[in-house]
């Protein structure tokens, strides 16, 4: 821990948030060619000027605060925790440029949706969006699933001795390979396989259910982007209910379902592992908890008589519960039919399963399976120590790529995320009540802006309160870091005021 800032301190933050900035700048290059393709010239001009400007910034902060020292673990979870700030701004640049958003302030709440990849938007009329925006959109919230700080890993800051701590600070803890470098490439090589496969796919559903053949793939891949970054976000503002396709709407829960995996997961499992699907930790109370909250909103809808058969109660329960729980948002409901149709049984098993969210080092969020295993686990230990003799040595295992024993500071440390979690959700909530917003819809938006999730009942609206746009920003950034490196930077910060006020004094 830093106990006082010095120069040198803020050269290393400088230049390393200036390589991530850098990569974000050469990500606007993409939706530019997406709008020179589609002649859409004015849209191609908003990024032309947004990328001048977010290289500029990069290649500023990268310059004048150049350094060859590396990263020390408090330096990497503020570079980590400010990149994304940073990012958010310079990326909201083209959302205003464009005309479709409000406010500077409803620009950035769009940008940190997609790099959170939460899916919430307050953009306006997304139907007749250019197709340089919406290829934006969809990069933005495929790129912030891998995270952006293993973008710059990959392409810029290569294998320095500080670089994992980084990556760890944007929430990706799992060492795949023992080279950095290699473990960002793995992860983008998985991602980019399977985007490959998912656009092919999604693409051919789309041509057969009439969308023309050079369009259908751009559907296919912006589709394919949100599921498999569980970003929910979509072309067109009725989301998957645009295409009325029971076949878009199956393959893309398979990619969002798989999105929401851990990255080691599906690294074990690649190389032969396939065992590990089984016995994952993780996997294991996934389907315990899309279970259990599938089958409250059965009852739900039951008791309702929402759906007239058991076909329809699936495609549109299922699939919103297992959106929700896989965090991805991606929905086949109109949103005010949570409150008018599923009520408030429906809405409370949703908002569980989006409060428990994905698993661990995915591309979701929530508590994650990880750790709603351990503490089961850890629960269960110390019933069995109870009700065992004082002389028995008991101790609890739980398999997460290998055997784990399971020891108190485990426990505790799992622990204290998921409370973390639930003081944002409440949080959010209160604000969202103090608006006069019901109790039930408040604590539904409020749970999917912290857990990255996406869904919405009809609270996330272009006119709503701005302290309440705020506190959904500030929900889904902490969410998605996990916490650890939004304190840091705050403890920075105010330590970096310490140190001035000493300097002075010593003056």
């Amino acid at each position: 821990m830093i106990r006082r800032v010095w120069r040198e301190d803020f050269r290393i933050i400088g230049y390393y948030t200036g390589l991530v900035t850098i990569g974000v700048g050469l990500l606007m290059l993409i939706p530019m060619v997406t709008s020179l393709v589609f002649r859409e010239w004015a849209s191609a001009l908003d990024f032309a000027i947004s990328a001048a400007l977010t290289l500029l910034v990069g290649y500023i902060l990268a310059l004048i605060s150049r350094t060859k020292n590396t990263p020390g673990l408090t330096h990497a979870m503020v570079i980590a925790a400010g990149s994304w700030l940073v990012a958010m701004v310079l990326s909201g640049v083209p959302y205003m440029l464009s005309g479709h958003e409000k406010s500077f302030l409803d620009a950035c709440f769009d940008t940190m949706s997609g790099y959170t990849t939460t899916g919430l938007f307050l953009l306006q009329d997304l139907d007749h969006i250019s197709q340089g925006l919406n290829m934006w959109r969809h990069l933005l919230t495929y790129v912030g699933g891998q995270g952006i700080v293993v973008l710059a890993l990959t392409f810029l800051i290569g294998s320095t001795g500080g670089a994992f701590k980084i990556m760890v600070g944007e929430g990706k803890e799992e060492k795949l390979e023992p080279n950095v470098r290699h473990i960002a490439v793995l992860i983008w090589r998985i991602s980019l396989i399977y985007l490959g496969v998912g656009t092919v796919v999604l693409g051919l559903i789309a041509i057969a259910n009439g969308i023309k053949p050079h369009l259908a793939f751009f559907h296919g891949a912006y589709i394919f982007m949100s599921a498999w970054s569980t970003g929910g976000f979509a072309p067109y503002s009725q989301n998957m209910l645009y295409y009325h396709s029971s076949a878009m709407e199956i393959a893309s829960m398979v990619f969002f379902i798989l999105g929401s995996f851990n990255f080691a997961l599906h690294y074990a499992v690649w190389s032969g592992n396939r065992k590990e699907i089984l016995r994952n930790v993780e996997i294991v109370s996934f389907t315990v908890t899309v279970l259990t909250t599938f089958s409250l909103v059965c009852l739900a809808l039951m008791q309702r008589g929402v759906y007239p058969n058991a076909v329809a109660l699936f495609r549109r329960g299922f699939f919103q519960l297992v959106s929700g729980h896989t965090t991805t948002g991606q929905s086949n409901i109109y949103a005010r039919t949570f409150v008018r149709e599923w009520g408030p049984l429906g809405m409370l098993a949703t908002t569980i399963a989006m409060a428990i969210g994905a698993s661990a080092a995915s591309t979701g969020g929530g508590f994650k399976g990880l750790r709603i295993g351990i503490i089961v686990k850890g629960i269960a230990t110390d019933i069995r120590k109870l009700l065992s003799p004082e002389r028995a040595v008991v101790t609890g295992h739980y398999h997460h790529l290998h055997d784990n024993v399971i020891s108190d500071g485990v426990v505790k440390s799992a622990a204290v995320i998921v409370v973390l979690y639930v003081l944002i959700y409440v949080v959010g909530a209160i604000v969202g009540m103090a608006y006069g917003y019901p109790m039930v819809d408040a604590l539904f938006e409020s749970v999917s802006a912290g857990s990255n999730t996406g869904l919405s009942c009809g609270v996330t609206q272009a006119g709503m309160p701005t302290l309440l746009k705020i506190v959904y920003i500030l929900e889904m950034w902490m969410g998605r870091l996990e916490f650890l490196s939004v304190f840091t930077l705050f403890g920075f910060i105010a330590t970096s005021f310490r140190s001035m006020r000493l300097r002075k004094a010593a003056v």
